[in-house]
């Protein structure tokens, strides 16, 4: 028998034969360091691209099948997104929040925005080597 008192185990304050901790002394802790690389994400699958939007995914689907955002699908027909996909659908929802149109007609004015913003890109770049201070001419 060994007159050490941290190897007799007291009953604690809930009963169990726990040892108690005594004072100066910490607990250890224990510290998993996981190594490698991370991988980009290629693809998202349909849950993952709800959960981020903040949508349902039969919302989801109705947009696939609308042709507002892009998908793939696997051999077994799970829908499968792009990292863009969430932002895409939050694009979506404030349109639809903004502009008196359903869904479907939401594509033509995707479609026109995307067309401005890669004009406005082009006019940029032409006008960069230019004094001009005028963005639109």
């Amino acid at each position: 028998m060994t007159d050490d008192p941290r190897s007799a185990a007291a009953p604690g304050p809930r009963g169990d034969n726990r040892p108690r901790a005594t004072p100066g002394r910490r607990g250890s802790l224990n510290i998993v360091v996981r190594t490698g690389t991370m991988a980009p994400v290629t693809r998202l699958s349909l849950d993952v691209v709800a959960r981020r939007a903040g949508l349902h995914p039969s919302l989801v689907r109705r947009f696939v099948a609308l042709g507002l955002v892009d998908a793939t699908r696997d051999t077994a027909g799970r829908l499968w997104f792009e990292p863009t996909a969430p932002a895409t659908l939050a694009r979506i929802q404030r349109l639809r929040a903004g502009l008196p149109l359903n869904y479907a007609s939401l594509g033509l004015v995707m479609d026109l925005l995307d067309r401005i913003n890669e004009l406005e890109a082009a006019l940029r770049r032409s006008n960069a080597g230019s004094r001009s201070d005028e963005s639109w001419i």
